[in-house]
């Protein structure tokens, strides 16, 4: 695998997104990266991030932050911030519904998906221009040349979230419209389009090999999900790396590597998720796994 050359969707992705995709092919069986989501109504932005490494000794590699509250300036802030101290940006985003939405109970409301989709309504163009706020501040992330694990519409197939809820093929045209969007109009070509199945595994919702870089699946419950990540393999022949987006309890790193289930990341969830559904002895003892690569011991890519 560190022989062969894998290139993301993008033509014109730039280096930076390259070398992390490429580190994230290369670490195949090897490892599985440490992630954690920040909670947005926390006004330190720190809560998760000062637990893990008091109780660890150690912090993520990986850092999710999320556009939920339309706080971009304050997102990016964080984005960058970790990317100078060595880590990995995720980055979501509960849209709430267009055009006006904002915040997790919006994103759960339902719209009318026919005239949303379709171009010259109202409700089309405000959503393009909510989609061109969030544009503009991945943009800001894109000059400093910081790659993005960008996973928008996650859980798209529980159908909770009004990206969902029109069903998959409104789903689907939603996200080519996005990654068109983006990518060609906006030219943001530090991202690596992440796609984030729920934990009930409905087929039918894939957008194509063309436009999915990264799959993967969300669990809260205890465990290492090998049957999520069984299914998630036979959703596309393509060769790409497969991660748990969501999680409650961290999962197992030895049952990992024992039974090949070969996430490359996990990302545990805030407030009561790491807090609660992981005791401190066991998160000291995830995160100072051999097979756990911590902020610590990621290499520079």
């Amino acid at each position: 695998m560190e022989n062969t050359k894998i290139h993301l969707t993008n033509p014109l992705a730039q280096p930076a997104a390259q070398r992390l995709y490429q580190y994230l092919h290369n670490i195949c069986g090897k490892g599985i990266l440490s992630g954690q989501q920040e909670c947005p109504r926390d006004k330190t932005h720190g809560d998760e991030l000062s637990y893990i490494k008091n109780v660890s000794g150690r912090l993520p590699a990986i850092l999710g932050l999320d556009y939920i509250e339309e706080d971009f300036e304050g997102v990016n802030k964080r984005a960058i911030d970790w990317h100078e101290r060595g880590g990995i940006v995720t980055i979501c985003w509960h849209w709430g519904i267009p055009p006006h939405g904002v915040g997790y109970h919006s994103s759960q409301e339902e719209v009318d998906m026919e005239e949303l989709l379709t171009p010259g309504t109202a409700l089309y163009q405000g959503m393009l221009k909510n989609m061109d706020v969030a544009a503009r501040a991945l943009a800001v992330l894109c000059e400093k040349e910081i790659p993005v694990l960008w996973r928008p519409f996650h859980e798209f197939d529980g159908a909770w979230f009004w990206w969902g809820k029109g069903g998959p093929e409104a789903f689907i045209k939603l996200w080519h419209l996005m990654y068109q969007r983006f990518t060609k109009e906006h030219g943001l070509h530090n991202l690596i389009w992440v796609l984030g199945y729920s934990h009930e595994m409905h087929e039918g919702w894939y957008p194509g090999d063309e436009y999915v870089d990264i799959i993967g699946g969300d669990a809260y419950k205890e465990g290492i999900h090998e049957e999520l990540f069984n299914w998630i393999k036979t959703v596309t022949d393509k060769p790409m790396p497969r991660c748990l987006h969501e999680n409650g309890p961290l999962p197992e790193p030895g049952l990992l590597a024992q039974r090949n289930v070969d996430w490359r990341w996990f990302l545990t969830w805030h407030t009561v998720h790491i807090h609660e559904q992981n005791s401190p002895d066991y998160l000291r003892y995830v995160y100072n796994h051999p097979y756990v690569i911590t902020l610590e011991n990621l290499p520079k890519i």
